[in-house]
């Protein structure tokens, strides 16, 4: 027994020196940032994020840390802004002295901290920026969440595998890049799978009768419908579906979560996309739910909560199997990530976006129910 204690004493002792090793940070913990906004308009986005994330760090700090030593999260407000994160991720690397950087939350103030990033050699992973162009450039930028285009195409293979649809129409906020970026992911992905789009009809942000173009949709008798918008959109839409008798299967993407709660009665039976489903009964995703729901009082998780604790989890383990803070260690560990987290098992591509499964949902008696995942 005393020798099993003194084996694990000098590991420790290893994995300490080899975390110390990165020129001139603070080796008493290891420092990582968080830029999330946590006022203005987007706020909810930014506390739901700094939540999970929070619940993440003190899971790793209870378990031991990384190698030994404590992580301590430094957490800063950007208000969504793009310069507001820019000198806030200064002062992370300058002052603070961070390893590695959980965030930004929207994809506007990803884009302005993403070049910083890469060129200071500071691994990062945003939990929910969804813009193709956070990524690609940028060899230390990873994201926890999908992209835009990877959901509308999944949509489009759930309706054609598992729906066994043959026709679709598309209607979609031809002014808003996340409705047209999912609208064309998933006329290309359904036109080659064999099936045939009847209708692709596009709307702006003022409209609110859209029973013209809903007859005209009709006239061709679609399988399914895909409206990729946000919930108050989408209701107001699939009430106007049932007004002008189209007889179809509506789907849509991660903007109709919460839907069911003011227009359960126009939305029952359709499906959309979403990150994680609360009634999937795998461990990990009830396991974080419970967490989350015993640290803050009773409240159920969203989507981002669960991007935000998995983009967390996902970046300490990287420093962990990296034993080290180095930058270039750390970014090896996280291109070799493959891990099962809240919201899918998650691989990177060359990109740092991950490939994992899409959960889709279905509206069953008001509620929201997993009705399958879909990989691509």
């Amino acid at each position: 027994m005393k020798l099993k204690k003194l084996i694990a004493m000098v590991l420790s002792g290893m994995m300490a020196l080899g975390l110390a090793g990165c020129g001139g940070k603070d080796s008493a913990t290891v420092k990582i940032g968080l830029i999330t906004p946590k006022t203005g308009q987007v706020a909810q986005y930014g506390i739901a994020v700094e939540n999970a994330v929070n619940l993440a760090v003190e899971e790793v700090n209870a378990a031991g840390g990384i190698g030994g030593k404590k992580v301590e999260l430094i957490s800063y407000d950007n208000k969504a802004d793009a310069t507001e994160s820019i000198n806030i991720f200064n002062r992370l690397v300058d002052n603070d002295k961070i390893v590695a950087l959980v965030g930004p939350v929207i994809s506007s103030t990803s884009l302005a901290v993403a070049p910083l990033a890469d060129e200071k050699k500071i691994p990062m992973i945003t939990p929910t920026a969804t813009n193709l162009a956070v990524t690609p450039d940028y060899p230390y930028v990873f994201r926890a969440c999908y992209t835009d285009p990877y959901q509308g195409s999944t949509v489009a293979k759930f309706a054609s595998e598992n729906l066994k649809a043959k026709t679709a129409a598309v209607l979609y906020n031809a002014g808003d890049d996340y409705s047209t970026g999912l609208a064309e992911a998933f006329k290309a992905t359904f036109e080659a799978a064999g099936g045939t789009i009847t209708s692709y009809e596009g709307y702006t942000a003022d409209d609110k009768d859209f029973k013209a173009v809903l007859t005209t949709i009709k006239e061709k008798q679609p399988e399914v419908l895909f409206n990729p918008d946000y919930y108050n959109t989408v209701g107001l839409i699939a009430g106007q579906v049932k007004e002008v008798g189209l007889e179809t299967i509506m789907l849509g993407g991660d903007g109709w979560d919460d839907v069911q709660k003011d227009y359960a009665g126009v939305v029952e039976g359709y499906y959309f996309a979403n990150h994680y489903a609360t009634d999937d009964e795998d461990a990990v995703v009830q396991d974080f739910i419970k967490a989350y729901k015993d640290k803050y009082e009773g409240n159920t998780p969203n989507a981002l909560g669960a991007l935000g604790y998995d983009a967390a989890k996902i970046m300490m383990e990287a420093i962990e199997k990296a034993g080290s803070t180095d930058g270039e260690k750390i970014l090896a560990a996280l291109q070799a990530t493959d891990r099962d987290g809240v919201t899918g098992h998650v691989t990177f591509d060359e990109n740092g976006d991950p490939q994992k499964s899409v959960s889709m949902i279905t509206i069953k008696d008001g509620a929201l129910k997993l009705e399958a995942k879909v990989g691509q």
